[in-house]
Formats: structure tokens, sequence, C-alpha cells
């Protein structure tokens, strides 16, 4: 997984999020990732793949899924409160004004990952959620219209039944559904998303639950 920033979505290929597939497994018993950080340890168990389900809470992780690109997660975790501060919270409809004032004041901003291009489509997605809106539509009908299956997951529920991988080898960096979900968010004018970050978000959001078969997060329940 690269270190550096990614300058376009075509030149970087990102794990998903947290689970590189040329990772070694964990030992059994161990969490899929995160063990020996509290902060990715609390990600891990009360966040990944659990349903989200609202448009800003999507918002915010299509938007965090994109700066990730090129970058390992947990750098963009430990960000995460300055990306909200910056963000104005990731409200779509304050976003959507932002100006070139504001791209150039987060380009400063050291907190967050200072990258024109990912800013930039921040801003194009807050418009495009907006234009959704305009239509009578969701971010979150469009999302969750792709999940495998083609169930919606209650809230706090758990997404469609699914094989459960093994090992981190078993996990796929895209699928026919993260395709058909980039080529569909494309079409709506979002940005920065090609279906490697959508897969990552699938996962990220509990479209699939990709918590390997000895995850403790399995097991336990």
């Amino acid at each position: 997984m690269t270190t550096t920033e990614a300058t376009s979505p075509e030149a970087t290929s990102p794990a998903p999020l947290a689970a590189p597939v040329d990772a070694p497994s964990p030992a059994r018993g161990a969490r899929c990732f995160g063990d020996g950080d509290p902060l990715y340890e609390e990600y891990h168990d009360t966040e990944w793949g659990i349903p989200v389900h609202g448009d800003e809470a999507l918002f915010e992780r299509l938007a965090l899924e994109a700066f990730q690109s090129g970058l390992a997660w947990i750098t963009v975790l430990r960000k995460r409160p300055a990306f909200r501060a910056a963000f104005a919270g990731f409200d779509p409809e304050v976003v959507a004004r932002f100006t070139e004032e504001d791209v150039e004041r987060l380009l400063q901003d050291a907190s967050i990952i200072r990258n024109r291009m990912k800013i930039e489509a921040t801003i194009s997605n807050a418009r495009a959620l907006l234009a959704l809106h305009e239509q009578g539509r969701t971010l979150d009908d469009l999302v969750w219209s792709f999940a495998p299956g083609g169930s919606r997951a209650p809230e706090g529920g758990t997404p469609p039944d699914r094989p459960r991988p093994a090992t981190f080898a078993d996990l796929a960096a895209s699928t026919p559904e993260s395709v058909a979900l980039a080529k569909a968010l494309k079409k709506e004018g979002f940005k920065f998303i090609g279906p490697t970050t959508a897969y990552a978000a699938m996962q990220a959001c509990g479209l699939v639950d990709d918590h390997l078969a000895t995850c403790p997060v399995v097991t336990s329940r």
C-alpha cells in the first residue's frame, strides 16, 4: 500500500479498508486488522461492516474513502475529526457552497490530507448529492440498491448472507456490484469513486460483511 497521496483516481489501486489483500492473515482469534491500536480496534469492532444509512453519513464515508485512495486507512481514521471540522461535519448543504477560497483554505490545513483533486471532488460530490435530492432521490437508496442480493439491510441490521472469507486472499479488490455502483455514482456526477474505492465503501458501510471467519467479531455472534 503506497504512502504517498494519489494524483488521480486512475493512478492508485487502494486496498479495501484496512484489509489489504496482500497482508498476512491474522492469527486465529485475532481481529482482521487493528490489534494493538485502540483507535483501530474500536473502528474494527464497532464500525467496519456495520450498516450505515442516511445521506450525510454515507456522504462522509464516500468522501473519506476518496481521501484514503493510495493511503493507509489508519491515516484517514486519525484525521477524521479534523476532516469533520474542515468540511462542516460533512453537511452536504454547506460543503456544496464551498468556493475556491475554501479550497485554498483546505489546501493550507495540515490536519487533513491536502490533495486538490480530492478536495474538489468532495465539494463536487456534495453538489451531486443535492442534485439527487432535487430529483426526489437519496444517496442512501442509490448506494444500497447495489448491496449483493439486492436487499437493503435495516438500520443496525446485518447485510445479506454471503460466503465469509477465511483469509485476506479471499477478499476481492472490487466486485461486479462495486463496478456497477461506481458507474452509477459517476453517472450522477460523483467523482473520485472507482470500483475499488466503491468496494471499500461497501465494506465499511455494511453492504457486505468481510470480517474473516476467525475474527472475534464473527465468533462472538
